[in-house]
Parts: structure tokens; sequence; C-alpha cells
């Protein structure tokens, strides 16, 4: 009898000791991250490291026609930008890449894939001049900053740049300098500080 309640208070305490380990752990995934100690200066370069590596500025050209690669090659086909940025002719965007990455072709993918407006091109510009474009309402489509930030951090194309897949000869596209989670927070806390650009020097 002694036997079986010493065994009974073992499992009772082996099933606390469980939940107790489940509960911590439930408990940390859902922790309120500590405040960081990125400045806004600090966030600015970590933003612009990832807006200026060839995943986002190949679809960022300042003429009318999409580049690839990490040595910015024309694209392939002679695909155009064409009147809505979106292809010409039957050449269109959508018709390759679709909403996923393609691993038996290598061909890139996200929802509505589509170039960025010429007004909106950025290759060869410094990062004080990307900048100022981004927050031109007169060439970014007239959004303010709360919607550039939704952009920045939630559209899908943005995002594929941290999951680019693999090109044609099956290698692995190269990742921006920058993990995500870092990017996405150094984007809010740029925003929140005021979206301050440092000066020209």
């Amino acid at each position: 009898m002694r036997g079986a309640f010493l065994y009974l208070t073992f499992i009772s305490l082996l099933c606390g000791a469980w939940v107790n380990s489940y509960s911590n752990s439930k408990r940390d995934l859902n922790a309120v991250p500590q405040e960081t100690d990125i400045t806004p200066e600090e966030a600015f370069d970590l933003m612009m490291k990832v807006l200026m590596s060839p995943r986002c500025l190949n679809c960022h050209p300042s003429g009318d026609r999409p580049t690839q690669g990490d040595d910015l090659h024309i694209h392939y086909y002679n695909v155009q930008r064409g009147p809505n940025n979106r292809g010409a002719g039957i050449q269109q965007c959508q018709s390759c890449h679709q909403n996923s990455n393609n691993y038996y072709t290598g061909v890139p993918g996200a929802s509505n894939w589509h170039l960025a407006p010429k007004s909106m091109g950025w290759q060869g510009l410094t990062k004080i001049e990307i900048a100022k474009i981004i927050l031109d309402q007169s060439k970014n489509g007239g959004i303010g900053l709360d919607s550039l930030v939704t952009h920045l951090t939630n559209d899908s194309k943005v995002l594929w740049a941290f999951d680019p897949g693999i090109n044609q000869e099956g290698v692995p596209r190269s990742l921006p300098p920058v993990a995500k989670e870092t990017y996405i927070e150094a984007v809010k806390i740029w925003a929140e500080n005021g979206a301050p650009i440092p000066n020209d020097d």
C-alpha cells in the first residue's frame, strides 16, 4: 500500500513538472520582447542594407527593364517594364512569376509580382537618395509613413527577399545582409522616431 502511494506521488510530481515546463515554454513564446537599444540612425542603416541588396534592387530598376542575379544583369528574354510595370505584350510578369518560388524551374515568385514604378527606381542611388524617394509622396504612390511601414514589413514581394529560393542553376539565391526580424524591427524603429534621414555628408 505504501509503495503504491509513493508511486502515485512520484507520477503526480512528474506530471506537475511537465505541466509547469510546458506552461513556462508557452509563456516564453508569448513573452513581450525587451526594448531594443538600436538607435534610429542604426535602424536606418540596417533598413537600407536590405533595400540596397540585389533582392530589392532587381525590382527597382531606374530604366524600363528588370534585372536579375547578384550582378544585376538585364532580365533574360528581353522582358520590358510595360505600361503598368507588369510586363509588355505576352511577356507579363505573372505569366512566369507565380505566387511562390518554383523549385523546378528556379523562377522566383510572390503574390502580385511586378516591378516597382519607375519613380521608385533606385539602382545606382545612395541610401540617402533612396530614403528621400520612398518618403516622397509624389513618387511613392501617395502613401504616408504608416502605409510605407506596412509595405516594407508586410508586402509579400518585400518579404520574398528573405526566402528567395533557387536560381535557374539550382543554386540558392543570396539573402540580404540583415535577418528578416532585425530588418522589420529596424523599419519600425526608424519610422517611430520620425523617419530621420542622415545628412548627405
